[in-house]
C-alpha cells in the first residue's frame, strides 16, 4: 500500500474525523473569547496561540487531503468549501482588512463538512434552491402587487409606512413576519380606514401561512430525497459487498472441487 493511500485511509478513520470536529468546536470557543476585552487582557497571548494552533491543524489536514486525493480533491464541493474557509484564515490581516479577521469565524462552518447529519441538511437545502427560486419569484410578485395597493390606499395618511413602494414593501415584510403587525401597524391604520383588514388579513394568509410554508415543504422534501438517496447508496454498497463475498466463496468451492 502506497503512502498516499495510507494517508487517505488515516484521514477517513472515524477517530480522526471526531478529533477534527473537537478542534473545530474548540476553535469556535476560542474565537468567541477573542471578542471579550476582559479575557484578552488577561490571557490574550494564550488565546492567540491556541487559535494559531487550531489553524495549523486545519492547514495540515487540508494539505494531507491534497496529497492523498490529488486532483480529485477539487472535484468535491465540500473539499473546496474547506479549502476556501481555511484559505481566508491564512490571508494576512492588515489594518484596512479587518473584515478578514472577522471572517475567521467561518472556520466554525467546517463542522458542516465533517458531520454527515449537518451535511445532509445543507445538501437538502441546496437541492431545494431551484424550486425555492420559483417560490421567491411568486412572493416577489405578491409583494409588488401588495406594495402598489398599500401605497395607493394608505400612503397619504401613513407616509412613514406606505409613502412609496420601498416603504410599503418593507412594512408588508414586517407584517409577513408577524412582528408587531396588529397593534403596531394594522390597528392604527384601521382607525383611519376601518375596512383595511380586508387587505391585510388575506395578505398575511397568502404570504405567512401559504408561501412560507411552501418554502419549508420544499426544503423538507429535498432533505427526505437526499436521505433516501444516501440510504439507497448504502444499500447498493452493501449488496455489492455481499455479492463480492459470494463470488469469492463460489470460486473457493470450485477450486476445492477441482
Amino acid at each position: 500500500m502506497s503512502f498516499r493511500q495510507q494517508t487517505s485511509d488515516f484521514l477517513d478513520r472515524q477517530p480522526v474525523k471526531n478529533a477534527i470536529i473537537v478542534v473545530i468546536l474548540f476553535n469556535a470557543v476560542i474565537l468567541g473569547l477573542e471578542t471579550s476585552t476582559t479575557v484578552m487582557a488577561q490571557a490574550g497571548s494564550v488565546i492567540r496561540f491556541l487559535d494559531l494552533l487550531c489553524l495549523t491543524i486545519f492547514t495540515v489536514e487540508i494539505a494531507a487531503k491534497l496529497f492523498a486525493q490529488g486532483p480529485r480533491f477539487f472535484r468535491n464541493g465540500w473539499n473546496l468549501f474547506d479549502f476556501a474557509v481555511v484559505g481566508i484564515s491564512l490571508v494576512p490581516v492588515t489594518q484596512g482588512a479587518s473584515v478578514l479577521r472577522a471572517l475567521r469565524v467561518l472556520r466554525v462552518l467546517r463542522v458542516l463538512s465533517v458531520a454527515p447529519s449537518l451535511r445532509r441538511v445543507v445538501e437538502g437545502f441546496v437541492t431545494a434552491l431551484p424550486g425555492m427560486g420559483s417560490v421567491f419569484l411568486l412572493m416577489g410578485i405578491i409583494f409588488y402587487i401588495g406594495a402598489v395597493i398599500a401605497t395607493k390606499l394608505f400612503g397619504a395618511a401613513f407616509p412613514d409606512w406606505f409613502g412609496n413602494l420601498a416603504l410599503s414593501a418593507y412594512t408588508l415584510f414586517q407584517i409577513m413576519t408577524l412582528e408587531s403587525w396588529s397593534m403596531g401597524i394594522v390597528r392604527p391604520v384601521m382607525e383611519v380606514y376601518p375596512t383595511a383588514w380586508a387587505f391585510f388579513v388575506p395578505f398575511i394568509l397568502i404570504t405567512t401561512f401559504a408561501v412560507v410554508n411552501l418554502l419549508v415543504g420544499l426544503i423538507v422534501n429535498s432533505m427526505q430525497d437526499a436521505h433516501a438517496e444516501e440510504g439507497n447508496a448504502a444499500t447498493d454498497a452493501y449488496r455489492d459487498e455481499v455479492m463480492a463475498k459470494l463470488i469469492a466463496i463460489e470460486r473457493r468451492l470450485d477450486a476445492n472441487n477441482s
